[in-house]
């Protein structure tokens, strides 16, 4: 037997008070898989929001939503397509243009998010609400607690899930998951600031700019398309 095909020793998870029914705030397939695989190991009932008005160009939005569908319905997992109201979120941004990573454009970010998933929660009976944003090692694991808990805390009987998907080995089985599904691979953080500022690092230091739709993991990289 392969590396790949031993099957994987999870503890057993336990969302706050004991509860079975979780809405699983995702931002991409990548870093949902481990979350995903975790929670359903558990026998966690949850359901996936994918609300991230933030991702920039639509084109990148799509594929991104895209590859987190197809995992959900492998594993027959619903799926909310939440609205893609990316004026709101310029709106929002004005005047951060300028924040570096992990400042106050994020905080803002992940605010406008986690309010719409715990609003939904709140709505449809969720008990607690995660998020699958944690799991990057470039994320602000505080930033993004802070920001779910003041969502959740709006509303009475809800529960923000602050676990560190990182632990025990999460970071590592991410990255296996994305192989092993040959998840598309994205570059930058997500919204166009972020895309403008790799881009303006890569040229510093005389690398192309970032291609979208051409990296996947597990596999070459495939040429843009026109």
């Amino acid at each position: 037997m392969s590396d790949a095909e031993k099957p994987v020793q999870r503890p057993v998870l336990t969302p706050p008070g004991g509860q079975k029914k979780v809405l699983l705030h995702s931002c991409c397939a990548p870093c949902s898989g481990e979350v995903m695989e975790a929670m359903t190991a558990s026998g966690i009932d949850y359901t996936i929001y994918f609300y991230n008005p933030n991702i920039h160009p639509e084109r990148e939005y799509l594929l991104r939503k895209d590859e987190n569908i197809r995992f959900a319905e492998k594993h027959a997992i619903p799926f909310v397509d939440a609205d893609y109201d990316k004026d709101n979120w310029f709106a929002r941004a004005k005047g951060m243009e300028w924040e570096p990573e992990r400042g106050a454009r994020c905080t803002m970010c992940f605010d406008m998010r986690f309010e719409r998933t715990a609003l939904y929660a709140h709505e449809n009976g969720f008990p607690v609400m995660t998020s699958s944003l944690g799991i990057s090692r470039w994320k602000d694991m505080n930033q993004i607690n802070g920001s779910g808990q003041r969502a959740a805390g709006r509303y009475e009987g809800l529960s923000y899930w602050d676990f560190n998907w990182r632990k025990g080995g999460g970071s590592a089985r991410m990255i296996e998951i994305s192989k092993r599904e040959q998840f598309y691979q994205q570059e930058y953080c997500g919204c166009v600031y972020s895309l403008r500022d790799t881009n303006m690092h890569r040229r510093s230091q005389g690398r192309d700019t970032i291609a979208l739709g051409t990296q996947y993991y597990g596999r070459p990289a495939e040429p843009e398309a026109d």
